[in-house]
């Protein structure tokens, strides 16, 4: 394996530091590495043939008061595949923020658990203002490039997904919502378009968008609400995108003094069902039990309903017994806290009502399906375990929603993995007909892999490992690019 050391952060966190999401499986790097080619245990196929990007909370200075890992600053991992061989590249996003506070050499900008008068700069982003856009949340590949952005309303930032270089922040003809725009933006396969929503504390208080696959903003449109909410993700059909407004926002009353606390509201979740370009007269609204929902799977039209699977919280707020004393300020965190379960809402567009059901009793979380499927009628579900107590994933899950049946790849202890890319193989009929991809943290080996899989068999275990140049940060939300949607590939 040749392996090149192409970069090195200015990091001030100690070498014995103990937080427990800066040590241990969330360990955090500040090297660039550059692989091109790795070493294999097990078979490639042939035609596995594209890109896995995973984005990853990584921190590389003390914060100002407290640490939350959703502060970490953004880190691209991508392992490339093509003809039997893989390479290996991770790159720091190059963000405003990250660029400020490494010319300062020390945090600027509150994270989360910080108040916002805390912060040294009075700019920055985030639904409550001065944050640092880490960028370090989600990614996506769109036009050809792939586009990270942050959990509370940020920039969208563009890399060249082969090199992982910071293109910089999109605009679109030299505009932006000024509210920023959320992490969980949906890239349609069929169309081409992202999809995205935005939201903050000015009425209307959240926006719906589209930019086509040229990377031209084509539609934005208002979504009003009855005041700041929270939400974190979306979902679309080939016809209608599903936006929302959860019981689980911050306390009016404490807004009203400047401070950000959670608060869970007498009131029912309400769902925003709306045409693709569609505007605020063709909006209907939906009610369904009160909780809240980080991710949801996936959305199609059955009939007169449209169909919404994610993942139902039947504790949203965790309960004070349920979590030790020392690990209270990361309550939001642990699957078993919140008690994650799939589940499925129904909307039915002529009779307005909705109907709901728990899929499954157990508790997963960051489910993703075949991308050929997003918008349609699935059958699979590839999701995380997660480690009790903890926001590790300690293996993977295939729900068959048809059949209501599960099959489970169980990791050994102390190794955690990621959100899956889900690569269908070449020539591909059924929905299964695919491959899985997850980077792995071994803490007791110290080492990190990529793991590539059969999606029809994930019990097995891997067809394949790559032995990544270091171990690894634990991380959480990934993509599949096929190599066709890259220029310059192959």
């Amino acid at each position: 394996m040749d392996i090149d050391l192409v970069g090195r952060a200015l990091r001030t966190l100690p070498d014995d530091d103990d937080h427990p999401y800066r040590s241990g499986p969330w360990r955090p790097q500040h090297e660039e590495w550059k692989v091109d080619e790795l070493e294999v245990e097990g078979t490639l196929p042939d035609d596995l043939d594209g890109l896995y990007l995973r984005n990853t909370e990584n921190p590389v200075h003390m914060p100002i008061a407290r640490y939350h890992p959703f502060d970490g600053d953004g880190m691209v991992h991508a392992v490339g595949f093509e003809g039997g061989r893989a390479w290996y590249r991770n790159r720091f996003i190059r963000t405003a923020g990250f660029t400020a506070e490494q010319s300062a050499g020390r945090s600027l900008w509150a994270g989360i658990s910080e108040s916002p008068t805390s912060a040294e700069r009075p700019d920055g982003w985030g639904a409550r203002g001065r944050m640092k856009d880490a960028s370090s949340t989600d990614i996506v590949v769109h036009a050809g490039q792939a586009v990270t952005s942050f959990w509370q309303c940020g920039d969208l930032y563009r890399l060249d997904p082969l090199t992982l270089d910071t293109v910089g922040a999109t605009t679109w003809d030299g505009w932006f919502p000024p509210e920023g725009i959320s992490a969980h933006t949906k890239v349609d396969e069929a169309t081409g378009e992202m999809l995205f929503f935005s939201y903050g504390l000015e009425a209307p208080y959240l926006h719906y968008g589209v930019v086509d696959a040229d990377n031209r903003l084509v539609h934005h449109t208002p979504v009003p609400l009855p005041g700041p909410r929270l939400p974190h993700d979306m979902a679309f059909t080939t016809d209608h995108v599903i936006l929302n407004a959860f019981p689980m926002y911050w306390d009016e009353r404490l807004l009203a003094k400047g401070r950000f606390q959670l608060a869970m509201h007498d009131e029912p979740s309400r769902f925003a069902v709306i045409p693709r370009r569609g505007g605020v007269d063709d909006i209907r609204w939906f009610e369904a039990d009160p909780t809240y929902v980080l991710h949801f799977t996936n959305a199609y039209t059955d009939g007169d309903e449209v169909v919404l699977e994610g993942f139902y919280q039947d504790e949203p707020m965790p309960r004070p017994d349920a979590v030790a004393d020392d690990m209270w300020m990361f309550r939001y965190l642990a699957l078993d806290w919140m008690k994650t379960r799939l589940h499925r809402w129904r909307f039915n567009l002529v009779t307005g009502q909705t109907t709901e059901e728990h899929l499954r009793d157990d508790h997963t979380e960051f489910g993703i399906v075949n991308g050929r499927y997003a918008g349609k009628r699935h059958r699979y579900v590839y999701a995380a375990t997660g480690k009790p107590g903890w926001f590790l994933f300690d293996g993977l899950v295939r729900h068959d929603v048809e059949k209501g049946v599960d099959e489970h790849l169980r990791l050994p202890d102390g190794v955690y993995c990621s959100e899956v890319g889900v690569a269908p193989k070449e020539g591909a009929t059924e929905e299964d007909d695919a491959y899985l991809v997850t980077l792995t943290t071994d803490v007791a080996n110290d080492r990190s892999e990529c793991l590539v899989l059969d999606a029809a068999d994930i019990a097995a275990g891997p067809i394949a490992r790559l032995k990544l140049p270091q171990r690894i940060s634990s991380g959480t939300h990934a993509t599949w690019a096929p190599g066709s949607a890259l220029p310059g590939w192959g």
